[in-house]
């Protein structure tokens, strides 16, 4: 049975729906005020909260900028959402956007920026690099957690969510890199 592109619309809208409400009851969830601790470890343990609570921050902007994205047409070499994105600009423009950062043009000059991330560590707001066109770090996307991934495919697609566990995605990873925001440490 195949699916209709309408149906998959709504139903990836839908997943993004949820993402997105996923990440704004978190960030809701850790802005709730806590009385502080009386025992002495509680500076360090105030420390973790609050490094943890920026970190879901920018993820989520990260991502609520990316989910704004579903459906704009690729366009080969396309930097705007107006005129169309390609992977590489679909990522530069969400971080542009949800931070400041301007990153490079290409997949492969942006799989050097940042740390590298071990795929059993990633985080949401982290880059996601595939071997699309028979050459390593070809094809970028931002991963939302979940083993999931939003990007800009190719010709004729839309920016949309995929799986990395689909078999495709799968054989051909190439690597995570973080990319450190400019207000962090």
């Amino acid at each position: 049975m195949t699916t209709s592109r309408p149906t998959r619309t709504r139903r990836h809208l839908a997943q993004a729906c949820v993402l997105a409400a996923g990440f704004w009851f978190s960030s809701a969830a850790w802005s709730i005020d806590t009385p502080p601790l009386q025992d002495p470890s509680s500076s360090k343990t105030q420390i973790a909260l609050t490094k943890l609570h920026d970190i879901t921050n920018r993820a989520s902007e990260l991502a609520v900028q990316a989910l704004s994205m579903l459906g704009i047409n690729y366009r080969y070499g396309g930097n705007s959402p107006e005129t169309g994105l390609d992977c590489s600009g679909l990522v530069r423009y969400v971080f542009k956007e949800a931070w400041g950062t301007d990153l490079p043009r290409t997949s492969a000059e942006i799989s050097r920026v940042g740390e590298k991330v071990e795929k059993v560590d990633l985080q949401p707001g982290d880059l996601v690099f595939y071997n699309t066109l028979r050459r390593g770090f070809s094809h970028v996307g931002i991963y939302l957690g979940d083993k999931k991934f939003i990007h800009s495919p190719s010709a004729g697609g839309q920016v949309r969510i995929e799986d990395m566990d689909v078999a495709y995605w799968k054989k051909r990873f190439n690597g995570a890199r973080r990319i450190i925001n400019d207000g962090e440490e």
